[in-house]
């Protein structure tokens, strides 16, 4: 059993990283958090929104602030997937010819794939064994990564000419989907101020590996009543019901996704126990890339989000 006051520091550090990524980040708490809750659940996460709402930004400001190893490939459809996982290469030593490791950016603790949709699937797909197995094989060699392993990939959904979309089998490989959403008046109104007079500030270390190693396995002992643990579940077995608007429902991965990250959302929030809107808050990002819609529902402008919230409704 954890002892409360373990939560209330837990909530504490939480709040002063959300206070330091201010210093360069204006608003997008929500996205925040949401990237937060994939590290605790050693998940990655797909993020989309339109060019210029700071998605880069918020992630490496992330790893500073977690002082941790950070790496971004910026994804073109001549990309290799060598360029991703890294390759041998042959020099010479004492006259002999050997090959050498020459380690990719994917040998690292967060991974940025910028606009992945843009790589060739031959590309996207070197990242999947990364992310599943937390290893990468080159040759007859199998490396493991060094924990904890993070890839968050982006995406625009305008500009779709010359991309290649993710299959949905490599989308359900992601823990979430977090929308970017762009920001209030009030709140582009303190960026400008901030970057047009150079008033942005440095962030700093407020957290290292060995705690954020400690947190993962704090957030998978949050307790979850068998009541909401089931509530997680009706949820996710409704998207596999006879729905007009639904083709294919979520698959088990977001059962374990909806369970998981509400424990870590608790645990930010510093409450001792998953309750109902913990669920409910997380039922979006885990599943919203996990649902195939009818052609209906697209031709009716009907999206994953508006389904979602009818299965929630329904379950009231």
């Amino acid at each position: 059993m954890i002892e409360e006051k373990v939560y209330v520091s837990v909530k504490k550090s939480f709040e002063l990283m959300f206070g330091e990524l201010e210093k360069a980040v204006v608003g997008q708490k929500d996205v925040i958090e949401n990237l937060m809750i994939a590290l605790l659940c050693e998940g990655h996460a797909l993020l989309e929104g339109f060019p210029g709402l700071g998605k880069t930004m918020i992630v490496s400001n992330l790893a500073k602030i977690l002082d941790l190893k950070f790496a971004r490939i910026q994804c073109t459809p001549d990309i290799m997937p060598s360029d991703v996982t890294g390759t041998y290469i042959i020099e010479e030593q004492e006259g002999r010819k050997v090959f050498r490791l020459e380690k990719g950016p994917v040998f690292t603790n967060i991974l940025l794939a910028d606009e992945i949709n843009r790589a060739t699937p031959k590309a996207q797909s070197a990242l999947l064994e990364a992310m599943q197995e937390k290893q990468v094989t080159l040759g007859n060699k199998t490396y493991k990564l060094e924990r904890p392993f993070f890839v968050l990939a982006t995406q625009n959904p305008i500009e779709m000419e010359g991309t290649y979309p993710l299959p949905e089998a490599q989308l359900d490989r992601f823990l979430l989907k977090v929308l970017v959403d762009y920001s209030t008046f009030e709140e582009e109104d303190r960026i400008v101020d901030m970057y047009a007079s150079g008033a942005t500030q440095q962030v700093n270390k407020i957290m290292d590996r060995e705690t954020l190693l400690a947190l993962q396995n704090l957030t998978r002992q949050v307790p979850i009543s068998e009541e909401t643990k089931k509530y997680a579940l009706k949820l996710v077995t409704a998207t596999r019901a006879e729905n007009e608007y639904i083709e294919y429902g979520a698959s088990p991965r977001a059962s374990i996704g909806l369970v998981l990250t509400a424990k870590a959302r608790a645990l930010i929030h510093g409450k001792n126990f998953v309750g109902r809107e913990d669920i409910k808050a997380m039922a979006y990002p885990v599943m919203r890339h996990r649902i195939i819609l009818t052609f209906d529902a697209e031709r009716k402008g009907i999206s994953q989000d508006m389904v979602i919230e009818s299965i929630i409704k329904s379950l009231e």
